[in-house]
């Protein structure tokens, strides 16, 4: 049986170690303890979405986890609890489920972010940063690896590490050999000419809109777009690998892809 942590506990490491109340965010994201329990955690759960299927995974494996999440509860604003967010919050609060969600401070995070550990996952030699949100820093930039600076070869080590069925889609407007790489993790399709501005010839993502091919053709960039769920999966289960370890608790990774 695992031990129990003081929920409050946890919170106000993570609340520090993520600097959430520093980092600017979408007003909806709520970044930090979302949804109380009891008081007290004896396991750990990572997922990407606090989605109903989510949430009913990680109540149905009993005790009182701590769910963390990088897309949290309140993404479509301040709504009444009825329909689809009272039956999770209902869930959460049957179930002594507590809820936090890191968004933004988890993408940019030097450590544990999506964009940092997608890039060590790929072998790159982190150079800087480039790209911001309300002048906060969020994306990284690196060079690859010897023999792998060709754009098949980094396609192939990208549905490697992300474990994706399927290559990623690439859009190829830069050169075949690439030397300098960008990440934004999620659905920041639209920073190609943030990336050629930086000087980069290459720029992962998650997903893009339907303008950002031509951006990537006339900006000179190779765009791969791995899936906005695939690229973000790799932020959360560090950090919950993070927290497990501190707090000596059990996690785990709740996986539901969505395919996007």
């Amino acid at each position: 049986m695992s031990k129990a942590v003081v929920l409050a506990e946890v919170v106000a490491y993570l609340d520090g170690y993520l600097r959430v109340r520093e980092v600017p965010d979408y007003e909806g994201a709520v970044n930090g303890l979302q949804v109380e329990n009891s008081g007290t955690i004896d396991r750990i759960v990572a997922a990407v979405d606090a989605s109903q299927a989510t949430i009913d995974g990680v109540a149905a494996l009993g005790g009182s986890p701590l769910l963390l999440v990088h897309h949290g509860l309140f993404f479509d604003g301040n709504l009444p609890v009825t329909g689809r967010r009272y039956r999770r919050l209902r869930a959460l609060l049957t179930h002594d489920v507590a809820v936090y969600s890191s968004h933004l401070p988890l993408d940019a995070h030097a450590e544990v972010g999506n964009n940092a550990v997608l890039a060590r996952l790929l072998g790159l030699e982190l150079q800087g940063g480039f790209g911001s949100y309300r002048g906060s820093p969020i994306g990284v930039w690196g060079t690859l690896p010897q023999g792998m600076a060709s754009r098949d070869a980094l396609m192939a080590r990208l549905q490697l590490v992300l474990g994706l069925a399927d290559a990623p889609r690439l859009i190829a407007g830069g050169p075949e050999q690439v030397q300098r790489v960008g990440i934004v993790t999620g659905g920041a399709g639209t920073m190609v000419k943030e990336a050629r501005d930086a000087g980069l010839d290459t720029f992962i993502t998650g997903e893009g809109p339907h303008h950002t091919y031509f951006d990537a053709m006339e900006f000179g960039v190779n765009v791969f777009h791995a899936g906005h769920y695939a690229t973000e999966t790799v932020g959360v289960r560090a950090l919950s690998e993070h927290l497990g370890i501190k707090f000596v608790l059990p996690y785990t990774f709740h996986d539901h892809p969505t395919g996007l």
